[in-house]
């Protein structure tokens, strides 16, 4: 089964009707999640990362959608028709301005489509990365949100391929480090954990937020800035964090990294396991 506008449909019955903005315009965004134990994974930064997105796209939200109550109870409407998961599920939200016309939109209302899978964690090692040299990241109105920039991360994904890499770190168009394919990337030296600002155009992660919260309640140091490559590759550990998990990154270009095990990085994860579980 299927949300689309708050209706369950059966996905083999399910036809998105057109005209259809998001298809033609790319006019929307997408926010994943994670549900588990009946609640929403880091809640709070997803659905401000979602009102930040339907501002500065020009959308109105629907009710189901516009608050962390609203949006848990929509999801659980789908999730209840899932089979059951141990592992919780992946939800998808996919959002685009509804109506026809051309660029300009004859309307600001928002059709949505809500799907789910169970969830599968990837937390294992990353043993060989390095930076793109195909693909740049650009800062605009709408970088820090999922989808209107996604054949960046198409490309980058090929590039990634093609060079037979684990993971591609991505540089802004002005050369700091921007973030991974689909992940935050932070780095560590000292006591002091490092994220690119969302200036260098890279998506505003929901997990590295709530990494920062809880290093921020434990009082370990946090900096956001702007970077060059060259101060990423000087770390002691280099990690990169989404929904699925948080990955230590063991090697960049040529330099190796003793990410794994660094005290640091094994703290980050028992902040937030214990986190979760409270």
């Amino acid at each position: 089964m299927l949300l689309y506008n708050g209706h369950l449909l059966p996905e083999a019955e399910f036809a998105l009707p057109l005209p259809n903005r998001g298809l033609y315009f790319n006019d929307g965004f997408f926010e994943t999640l994670v549900w588990s134990h009946d609640q929403i994974r880091y809640a709070p930064h997803h659905l401000a990362r979602l009102q930040r997105a339907a501002t500065a796209l020009g959308l109105e939200l629907p009710a189901a959608l516009t608050t962390e109550a609203a949006l848990a109870a929509t999801i659980s409407l789908l999730v209840a028709t899932a089979p059951p998961s141990g592992t919780g599920y992946r939800i998808r939200l996919q959002l685009w301005r509804g109506g026809g016309g051309l660029y300009s939109p004859a309307t600001n209302a928002a059709e949505w489509l809500m799907t789910q899978q169970p969830f599968q964690a990837v937390t294992g090692t990353i043993r060989h990365s390095a930076l793109a040299e195909s693909v740049h990241t650009q800062a605009s109105a709408v970088s820090f949100c999922k989808g209107p920039n996604a054949l960046l991360y198409v490309l980058a994904a090929q590039e990634r391929q093609r060079r037979q890499l684990d993971e591609l770190i991505l540089l802004s168009k002005e050369g700091y480090v921007a973030e991974a394919v689909a992940a935050s990337v932070a780095w560590i030296r000292g006591n002091t954990v490092y994220t690119p600002d969302v200036a260098t155009g890279c998506v505003a992660g929901a997990r590295l937020r709530h990494l920062q919260e809880a290093a921020r309640q434990a009082g370990l140091h946090w900096h956001t800035g702007l970077f060059g490559p060259e101060e990423l590759l000087a770390a002691e550990a280099v990690f990169t964090a989404n929904i699925a998990g948080i990955r230590a990154i063991l090697r960049l270009n040529a330099t190796d990294f003793a990410s794994e095990h660094h005290p640091l990085l094994l703290q980050l994860r028992a902040l937030e396991s214990h986190d979760l579980l409270t």
